[in-house]
C-alpha cells in the first residue's frame, strides 16, 4: 500500500513539474548582433529586432550643424575604436536633424572604419521602455560588439519617475556602465524636464536646492551636450540646394528659392525637417523618386 501511494505521489509530482515547464517562459536567447547593424529593443520578450534598412540620410546632406556634427563624429569614432567616449545628449530646436545626425554618424563611422574595427551597432530604445534599460545593458555587456543605445525624443513629465532608472543605468550601479555601450539621446529640453515641473519641486521641497539638483543631475550623466538652434534663411536655403543637387531635381533657381521660402513661411518654421518636407513635395510634383 505504501509503495502504491509513493508511486502515485511521484506521478503527481512529475505531472506538476511537466506542467510548470510548459508554462515557464522560454530561456532568454543571447542577442545575435551579427545579423544587422541596427536593432530595435522590445523589452516584453527581451528581444533585439534587427532593422533591415535604417531610415537615414547621407551625412553630407545635414547642413547648418557642422560643429555638433564634427563633435558627435569624433566621440563616436573614439568609441568604435575601443577608446573612452561619453554619453551624448542632443538637445534644442525641433526639426534640426538631431536624430538624423545620430543615424548618419553611425553609418558614416562604420563605413570609414570598416577594415579597422567590428561594426558599431545602433540599438533604439523607445521612451516608454526606458525602465528596461538596465536589462538591455546587461544583455549587451557580454557581447564583443560595441553599441550605441539610442533614445529619440527623450523627456519626462508630471509624476514620471522612470528618469531614476535612466540615471542608474547611465551610472551603471555597482558594475558600472558596460565598457562596450554608450547612450545617445535627443530631446527638445536640455535638462529633460519641463521648467514647471522643476519649479513645482522647488516650491514643495523642504530644501528647494536639493530638489532641483535631483532633476538636473540626470543631464549631468551625459558627458556631451550638443545644442541645436533654429537655422537662418541662408542655412535653410543651403539645405534645400543640397537636397536638390543630391537627388538631381530639375528646377529653376529663382523658382526654387521663391517656393522654398514660401513653404517655410506657411509653416512658421525654418528647419531641416521643413526643408525635407518641401523637397518631398517638389519631387512629387516633378514625378521624381527620392533615391540615392
Amino acid at each position: 500500500m505504501t509503495d502504491i501511494a509513493t508511486d502515485q505521489t511521484l506521478a503527481t509530482l512529475l505531472r506538476i513539474a511537466s506542467a510548470l515547464e510548459r508554462i515557464a517562459p522560454a530561456a532568454r536567447k543571447p542577442a545575435d548582433l551579427t545579423v544587422a547593424d541596427a536593432f530595435v529593443w522590445h523589452p516584453s520578450g527581451a528581444e533585439l529586432a534587427p532593422v533591415a534598412r535604417v531610415n537615414r540620410v547621407a551625412l553630407s546632406l545635414l547642413r547648418g550643424v557642422d560643429r555638433v556634427r564634427d563633435t558627435l563624429a569624433e566621440n563616436t569614432e573614439r568609441f568604435a575604436r575601443g577608446l573612452p567616449a561619453n554619453n551624448v545628449l542632443l538637445w534644442g530646436a525641433r526639426g534640426m536633424g538631431k536624430s538624423s545626425l545620430v543615424k548618419s554618424v553611425h553609418a558614416d563611422t562604420n563605413t570609414r572604419l570598416k577594415s579597422e574595427a567590428l561594426p558599431l551597432k545602433l540599438i533604439e530604445i523607445h521612451r516608454e521602455d526606458i525602465e528596461s534599460l538596465p536589462v538591455l545593458m546587461a544583455l549587451l555587456r557580454a557581447d564583443r560588439h560595441r553599441a550605441i543605445v539610442f533614445c529619440d525624443d527623450l523627456s519626462f513629465d508630471g509624476d514620471d519617475t522612470s528618469y531614476k532608472s535612466l540615471k542608474a543605468a547611465l551610472d551603471g550601479g555597482v558594475e558600472g556602465r558596460p565598457e562596450n555601450v554608450v547612450f545617445y539621446a535627443t530631446s527638445n529640453r536640455r535638462h529633460l524636464m519641463p521648467r514647471d515641473m522643476m519649479d513645482n519641486e522647488r516650491s514643495t521641497a523642504i530644501n528647494p536646492g536639493e530638489a532641483i539638483e535631483e532633476k538636473v543631475s540626470l543631464s549631468d550623466r551625459f558627458g556631451l551636450w550638443l545644442g541645436f538652434h533654429k537655422c537662418s534663411q541662408d542655412e535653410y536655403l543651403a539645405m534645400i540646394d543640397g537636397y536638390v543637387g543630391h537627388f538631381g531635381l530639375k528646377v529653376a533657381p529663382e523658382d526654387l528659392r521663391r517656393e522654398a521660402l514660401e513653404w517655410a513661411t506657411t509653416r512658421g518654421s525654418r528647419s531641416g525637417r521643413t526643408a525635407w518636407q518641401y523637397i518631398q513635395d517638389l519631387a512629387g510634383r516633378l514625378g521624381k523618386r527620392l533615391e540615392g
